[in-house]
């Protein structure tokens, strides 16, 4: 599942047969932090969700099942409303506390000289 917010809706006279009746929404996705993350998207709703509201939405063959038994040709769908979101921050370091140290080089094994062939990758 993916988060986003609402920020248009989609008007279509022309259709799939299976997608009338369907509400099309314009979805900007978020990071959790609510940040805008990626390019909006169209997705079919089935929650009746309206501008502005925080949404999560799914993605490929899981986005008809919320629509059945018609099982639409779709490719995203909102599937819920998000009523609050709590965040737990990473506790962040102690200034006082010293670095650590970075790992040594990995020395070669005794008695092998280190190949000089190019990899293949």
């Amino acid at each position: 599942m993916f988060f986003g917010r609402v920020v248009g809706r989609v008007w279509s006279t022309v259709k799939n047969r299976n997608l009338e009746g369907q509400r099309m929404l314009v979805i900007q996705p978020l990071t959790p932090e609510l940040a805008n993350t990626g390019q909006r998207l169209i997705c079919t709703d089935c929650t009746g969700a309206g501008a502005g509201e925080l949404v999560y939405w799914v993605r490929g063959r899981e986005a008809s099942y919320a629509l059945l038994p018609a099982e639409p040709a779709t490719d995203t769908t909102v599937v819920g409303i998000v009523d609050s979101v709590h965040l737990k921050r990473p506790a962040a370091p102690e200034p006082d506390a010293p670095a650590a140290p970075a790992p040594a080089p990995a020395a070669p094994a005794k008695g092998r000289k280190p190949s000089r062939k190019a990899s293949p990758c």
